[in-house]
C-alpha cells in the first residue's frame, strides 16, 4: 500500500503509471496505490487515464492542507510508504503570486507531517514501524544558483534559495528533517535537477518550446539563454525514486541528477534539431528561426548541477537516458496523434493569457 501526494501532476503521474508497468513492478496487482491530489491547473486525471480503472487503484481528491482528509485517508487504507509529490512548482508563478506556494510548499508540507505523525505513532511498534517510509520530492533550487566553474551540487551543499518557489521548498525540506529528528518519523528526501518528458504542463521550458515551435510561435528565451541546467527524463527519476523508497537509508538525503548540464539555449536549439529532422516545416525553413530572445525574469539563477555520486554508489543508480535520447522520446511523445487530446485540454482556459503575460511574444 502505498500513498502517492500530487499524483496526478507531472512527475506524480509517471510514478503511478511506472508503479504499474509489469516490467518495472512485476508485484503491482499485489500492491494498492491511493493517489491523492488537489487537482491545480498542473494535476490532471488524464494522466492517469492508463490506469484508473485498475482494481488496486484509488483516487481521492484533496490538498494535502486538509488535515481531517488525510487522517481519514491514512486511517483507512493504512499505506506502507507515503511519496510526497504534491507542491506549487513553477518559479515564473512564484515570482508573480507567492502565496499559493507558501500554502502548498510549507503549510501543506507540514500538516501532511502531522497527519503522517500521528497516524505513524498509532501503529504497533514492529514490523509496520520498521517498515514504513516517508519520502519527500524536492529540487536542487534549494542550493541556490552556481558559477561557471563551481563544483554540482552535494547533498552537503549549503541551502541558499533564490525564489519565492525554491524558499517555500526549502522550508519544506527543513521541516521534514526537523520531524524526523524530533519524533522519530522514518523521513527521506530527494532533491532532483529540471525534469523533462510527456504530460509535462506546457508551461515549463521544453514543452513550451515543442507546442510554441510546431504551432509557429515564438520560441521565447530568457535573458542570453546561456543560464545552465542539469536535466533529468522524468523516468530516471521515478525508477530513482522507487530504488530510495526500497532501499535508502531513513534520515538520509539523496541527489538525483541526469549528468546532463546543458544551457537553455542549447535546449532550445536541440529540440528545433530534431524536429527539423522528425517534422519539417512546410517552408523548409528551420524552428531556429522562431526563437525569441525575452526579457530575463528577476533573479534568474544562472546554474544548476547535481552531483549524484551518493545515490550511484550506495544504490547502485544511474540514468537510463542521455538527453539526446530523452528529448527525441519527449518529442515523439508531444507529436504522437493518441495525445493531441491531453494537450488541447490542458492549454485551455487561462494558459493562453499567461504565456502572453509572461513572455510577451506571440
Amino acid at each position: 500500500m502505498i500513498l502517492v501526494t500530487g499524483g496526478a501532476g507531472f512527475i506524480g503521474s509517471h510514478f503511478v503509471l511506472d508503479w504499474f508497468d509489469k516490467n518495472l513492478n512485476p508485484n503491482f496487482h499485489n500492491q494498492q496505490i491511493i493517489v491523492y491530489d488537489a487537482l491545480t491547473y498542473a494535476g490532471n486525471l488524464q494522466n492517469l487515464n492508463a490506469v484508473c480503472k485498475e482494481p488496486n487503484f484509488v483516487f481521492i481528491h484533496g490538498s494535502i492542507a486538509d488535515r481531517d482528509l488525510l487522517a481519514k485517508t491514512l486511517y483507512k487504507y493504512r499505506p506502507k510508504w507515503v511519496i510526497n509529490f504534491a507542491a506549487e512548482s513553477h518559479v515564473d508563478r512564484s515570482i508573480a503570486g507567492a502565496g499559493d506556494f507558501i500554502n502548498t510548499n510549507i503549510v501543506g508540507t507540514f500538516t501532511l507531517l502531522e497527519a503522517v505523525r500521528t497516524y505513524f505513532n498509532s501503529m504497533i511498534p514492529g514490523e509496520e514501524t520498521q517498515s514504513f517510509r516517508f519520502l519527500h520530492v524536492s529540487t536542487d533550487e534549494v542550493y541556490g544558483s552556481l558559477s561557471p566553474n563551481d563544483p554540482p551540487f552535494a547533498e552537503t551543499h549549503q541551502y541558499q534559495p533564490n525564489s519565492p518557489y525554491s524558499a517555500s521548498k526549502a522550508a519544506s525540506d527543513h521541516l521534514v528533517r526537523a520531524w524526523y529528528h524530533t519524533y522519530g518519523i522514518p523521513c527521506l528526501t530527494s532533491n532532483c535537477s529540471n525534469n523533462y518528458g510527456g504530460l509535462q504542463f506546457p508551461e515549463k521550458l521544453i514543452p513550451l518550446i515543442i507546442h510554441n515551435a510546431l504551432r509557429l510561435k515564438d520560441l521565447p528565451i530568457y535573458g542570453d539563454g546561456q543560464q545552465i541546467r542539469d536535466w533529468l527524463f522524468v523516468k530516471d527519476h521515478c525508477s530513482a525514486l522507487r530504488l530510495i523508497l526500497e532501499k535508502g537509508k531513513v534520515g538520509e538525503v539523496y541527489n538525483i541528477g541526469g549528468n546532463s548540464e546543458k544551457t537553455n539555449l542549447q535546449v532550445v536549439n536541440t529540440i528545433c534539431e530534431k524536429l527539423d529532422q522528425i517534422k519539417p516545416r512546410a517552408d523548409g525553413k528551420s524552428y531556429k528561426t522562431q526563437i525569441k530572445f525575452v526579457k530575463d525574469r528577476p533573479g534568474h539563477d544562472r546554474r544548476y548541477a547535481i552531483n549524484a555520486t551518493k545515490l550511484q554508489r550506495e544504490l547502485q543508480w544511474k540514468p537510463s537516458e542521455t538527453f539526446e535520447s530523452g528529448i527525441e522520446k519527449t518529442i515523439l511523445w508531444y507529436l504522437d496523434e493518441q495525445n493531441k487530446t491531453w494537450l488541447e485540454n490542458v492549454i485551455s482556459g487561462d494558459y493562453q493569457n499567461w504565456i502572453k503575460q509572461q513572455y510577451k511574444c506571440k
